[in-house]
């Protein structure tokens, strides 16, 4: 037996000790269902302050009095009680996100994403590597968080696979998946639940206005290319070196997996894509006649019922391709395997169905009690009167977005928090919502992979430690940091350029 002796651990400080501190206070946060319980109290106790002080504001959208209502009245009570299951039923987002991992389930359960991926990965020059992993993270975001699961280790095996250090590989698929979340050249699950909540906040202004999942798609393809690039560019300038410069282990323990694909996994792929390509065609065949009944009012393409009703389009083609590819390689044997393939998928939203309850319910009291449209017609009027515009307003945005996100990680939590207010007060300056809302992805996103808030920070740390016993959260951190920083600025600068150039973010969005 070797002897073994402890190190002294070393002095905590500067950028570490700060986050240290961060992530004891965030520890100390209740789980998000009971902030937003405790948020709603809150509410409850505010809105009877400004009830009872009278406070209102003309909206000059409807050139109508908002007047503040009191939860802690009779009237409040009611609403509370016989409002709770249909402010749950009906809350924008629910519905998509079910309807759009109904069919996501079925393309993960089956093996395809995860095959998806892993081709993307396995026959790639090793010059291309570092970018081709970047960009397939910001594809891997139409799984949500299984994203993590199967790309941090698989990036690690990738840059092995060419001789390099698996740990910058992990390193890569982590900042890639988790600083880029909000960016992606497919509609994601995310842009459904990002959509719903800001229309639900837009709607405080504009009862009529409708944000669709297409609302950010433009802009969101062009930044994940772009972030691609960045991840890519700092990490052989910097990353790659920082890792270089790390004393050598033997310790560590290497777990040999299989990257390449079997025959009939790589069949299965290619029947999946031609599956797509054939309901793609039928699609785009049946939106060609004028009169088709998948086009929209005036025989509009960006009014259509597949734009409009995009999260059914989406489902049904994971469907599709999940389907097949199972039946292709035994994951699907029978009919009855898709509706339980589709069952576990949704078993594993639990969490997320649980916490839009909650969600639901304080922004029902939100707009119940004219708390939000209030302090955004205020919050507006100040904004006019310090001649603040636009430009100027997004920072503020990020700034603070930026700052939460290192302890409200949950980007759906967040925006609940958030929208209600910044997305009325910027609609009463004339700024889309859509606009407001592509500027949160970038706040929601860059700093989620150096906060240890995040579940998914510990779970790549345990990834890198197989590497690398003696890592901790300064060695991840360390790795981390500048990548999340310089995509911060990029993605920002990025935003800008688009914001200038007036290129619109999504299918009819113009930026302004």
């Amino acid at each position: 037996m070797t002897a073994t002796t402890e190190r002294p651990a070393k002095p905590i400080s500067g950028l570490l000790a700060v986050l240290v501190r961060i992530e004891r206070a965030g520890n100390k946060l209740p789980h998000p269902f009971w902030l937003f319980g405790v948020l709603s109290v809150v509410l409850a106790l505010a809105s009877w302050a400004l009830s009872a002080a009278g406070a209102s504001a003309l909206n000059p959208a409807t050139d109508k009095t908002v007047t503040v209502h009191s939860l802690v009245s009779g009237e409040g009570l009611r609403m509370m009680i016989s409002d709770a299951v249909t402010n749950y039923a009906t809350f924008p987002p629910l519905g998509t996100i079910l309807v759009v991992m109904l069919g996501v389930a079925v393309a993960d359960r089956s093996g395809l994403l995860p095959a998806m991926l892993r081709a993307a990965v396995a026959r790639v020059p090793a010059r291309w590597l570092t970018f081709t992993l970047a960009f397939s993270a910001m594809v891997a975001h139409v799984a949500s968080d299984a994203a993590y699961v199967v790309l941090v280790p698989l990036g690690a095996m990738a840059f092995r696979a060419v001789g390099r250090s698996p740990m910058l590989g992990a390193v890569v698929a982590f900042v890639s998946v988790s600083a880029g979340y909000d960016a992606s050249p497919l509609v994601t699950p995310t842009d459904a639940v990002l959509s719903g909540l800001t229309t639900a906040a837009a709607q405080t202004v504009d009862p009529g206005y409708v944000v669709t999942p297409l609302s950010n798609y433009f802009f969101s393809l062009g930044s994940s290319l772009v972030l691609a690039v960045v991840v890519t560019v700092v990490t052989e300038k910097v990353i790659a070196r920082r890792v270089a410069a790390m004393p050598e282990e033997d310790d560590a323990t290497e777990a040999v997996e299989e990257l390449t694909l079997r025959d009939d996994e790589r069949r299965g792929l290619r029947h999946a894509g031609l599956a797509l390509l054939l309901y793609a065609g039928l699609i785009v065949a049946a939106m060609i006649p004028s009169g088709s009944p998948l086009r929209g009012e005036g025989a509009s393409i960006v009014q259509s019922p597949v734009l409009t009703g995009i999260a059914v389009v989406l489902s049904v083609a994971f469907l599709i391709v999940g389907a097949v590819y199972g039946r292709t390689v035994g994951t699907v044997r029978t009919g009855r395997d898709i509706p339980d393939h589709m069952a576990k998928g949704l078993r594993e939203m639990a969490p997320i169905l649980v916490l839009f309850f909650a969600i639901s319910q304080f922004l029902a009291y939100f707009k119940w009690t004219g708390v939000g449209e209030v302090m955004a017609i205020r919050g507006a009027d100040l904004l006019k009167s310090a001649g603040i515009t636009g430009p100027v307003a997004f920072l503020g945005v990020l700034a603070v977005c930026t700052c939460i996100n290192l302890l409200v990680t949950s980007g759906s939590a967040q925006w609940a928090l958030v929208g209600p207010v910044f997305v009325p007060m910027f609609m009463l300056l004339d700024i889309p919502p859509e606009v407001t809302q592509a500027v949160y992805r970038i706040a929601d996103s860059c700093t989620n992979a150096m906060t240890p808030m995040s579940a998914y920070f510990v779970m790549t740390l345990g990834v890198i430690q197989r590497y690398r016993r003696s890592a901790g959260i300064g060695t991840l951190l360390s790795l981390t940091l500048p990548l999340c920083l310089t995509m911060l600025v990029a993605w920002t600068l990025f935003f800008y350029a688009w914001w200038a150039l007036g290129i619109p973010l999504g299918p009819g969005v113009p930026v302004r």
